[in-house]
């Protein structure tokens, strides 16, 4: 499996928080069935104030120690951005980590609040679409808004975007609204990519073997498609920077 989001950096964010939590974590993943994991640390503003710069740099040590370790998980790096008035700035600074590329446009994991739907989200979509950046919005299920008003899911449909949605939130770790709406949007096969989110080994841990298998259950293409086949599509994989290669 490939997984697109995960916040397995050491000392970034509100992911792992020292490195050896983090090499914890990237085994977890390996033994879960995972065989690539895009790095992607919030850019938040205010909040954490990564770079496309920074992030590079941490990964760059990080993947050192995975190679050190003999952990055979292969890595990339990009960010999961909120939703934010600098985002079309950055993006003509050439400052955005896009997570790859579908269907001819640059990918960007794209997290709105977990309270509400922001304001101006319509107008930052069209503008990225125009600009061919496709916004992969990350875990729809867990915001509120959209939980308490789920039609307003079939409008940012309609806007174009596409959506990941959290291993752990098809396996109950959220709750059960969180999981009742993401079965109901595995049913409608109306999200494209499944990731883990993962944040640690305990709380926020990588579910992505037990997510595939009810995905599976429901239907093997759909969750082919959603764990393997779409993600691969999605990511590069750089020779060099990104593969490990002990």
């Amino acid at each position: 499996m490939i997984d697109l989001h995960s916040h397995i950096l050491p000392g970034i964010d509100d992911g792992a928080r020292s490195l050896d939590i983090a090499l914890e974590m990237a085994q977890q993943a390996i033994d879960g069935g995972v065989r690539h994991m895009v790095c992607t640390p919030h850019i938040h503003k205010g909040y954490f104030d990564n770079t496309l710069k920074s992030i590079e740099h941490s990964f760059l040590e990080f993947k050192k120690e995975i190679i050190r370790a003999s952990i055979p998980l292969s890595l990339s790096y990009a960010a999961e951005v909120r939703v934010n008035e600098l985002i079309p700035v950055w993006y003509k600074q050439k400052a955005l980590p896009f997570l790859g590329a579908f269907n001819g446009k640059h990918i960007l994991l794209l997290e709105m609040p977990h309270s509400h739907i922001p304001q101006g989200l319509e107008v930052l979509i069209k503008w990225l679409l125009k600009n061919n950046v496709q916004p992969l919005i990350a875990h729809p299920e867990r915001n509120r808004e959209l939980l308490a008003e789920q039609h307003k899911f079939s409008w940012l449909q309609r806007q174009g975007c596409m959506f990941q949605v959290t291993a752990g939130a098809l396996t109950g770790r959220f709750g059960e609204k969180a999981e009742d709406f993401a079965l109901s949007m595995m049913r409608s096969k109306a999200f494209h990519v499944v990731a883990s989110d993962t944040h640690d080994l305990v709380r926020r841990p990588n579910d992505m073997q037990a997510a595939f298998e009810v995905v599976s259950k429901f239907n093997t293409d759909f969750a082919y498609e959603v764990f393997i086949k779409r993600p691969g599509d999605i990511v590069s994989f750089p020779s060099e920077s990104a593969e490990y290669n002990g």
